[in-house]
């Protein structure tokens, strides 16, 4: 694994926390975090952990928001490494005709609707002063000015949705906390499942430890002013 990063934009002895903690690149940020002395502590969530946080169920997040808020450290990070793209009878779309009003659903419940609603319960316990930062996994292929291909309409789509979902919470947020950030990363093609099956060749793929490598180390550069943004992995700012 690569060396971590020391996260040295931070206050020290915060509490950071990654949704989707289990996963390929949720695992990996967990790894880089606990290896870095910023941090009091490093919560992993999601269905498997206790509480479970589940992005389909509102009350899940609430109380998975609630035992975080009660560490004696402030929030300092959160990271929402969670996403679908493709599962068992469910794959990207390469034409209008293959659209489909549950695949549609599901997409924008879990790549939108529920990283919403950890932006509403989690941002909240940012804190009024020094750095802190909310960060989601979006994808480049969210982006509508960079669409060039068309096709993979519904997770375009939602993360389209979630892109806008960040760039008004982070306008929110900047009235009560403005050295709060809060942003959308793309954190390229990853060796993870989600990834694995539209790896092309000749495209560069990161090992998770990697991706989250990079992605903390563009999230240590964040200053308030770029909240509400839209970054590739190498810190590139992308189109909306």
């Amino acid at each position: 694994m690569p060396a971590s990063r020391e996260l040295t934009s931070f206050p020290s002895n915060g509490v950071a926390v990654v949704v989707g903690g289990t996963g390929g690149i949720g695992s990996a940020f967990v790894d880089h975090l606990e290896d870095t002395e910023c941090f009091a502590q490093v919560m992993p969530v999601g269905r498997s952990t206790e509480p479970a946080l589940n992005l389909l169920d509102e009350d899940s997040i609430a109380a998975a928001a609630d035992a975080v808020s009660r560490r004696d450290a402030p929030v300092r990070l959160v990271i929402d490494a969670t996403g679908i793209l493709h599962g068992e009878d469910l794959s990207p779309e390469k034409r209008l005709a293959h659209l489909d009003g549950e695949q549609l659903a599901l997409l924008f419940a879990v790549n939108a609707t529920g990283p919403a609603l950890l932006m509403k319960h989690f941002l909240p316990l940012l804190p009024r002063e020094g750095k802190s930062v909310f960060a989601t996994l979006s994808a480049k292929v969210g982006s509508i000015g960079d669409n060039q291909l068309g096709g993979w309409h519904s997770y375009r789509a939602s993360k389209a949705a979630l892109n806008q979902f960040v760039r008004t919470a982070a306008i929110e947020i900047k009235r009560r906390k403005p050295e709060a950030v809060c942003v959308a990363l793309h954190p390229g093609t990853v060796e993870t499942k989600l990834s694995a099956p539209f790896a092309k060749s000749g495209l560069t793929v990161q090992t998770p430890q990697d991706s989250a490598a990079n992605l903390l180390s563009v999230i240590d550069g964040l200053l308030p002013e770029q909240s509400g943004g839209f970054f590739a992995y190498d810190g590139t700012t992308l189109p909306w």
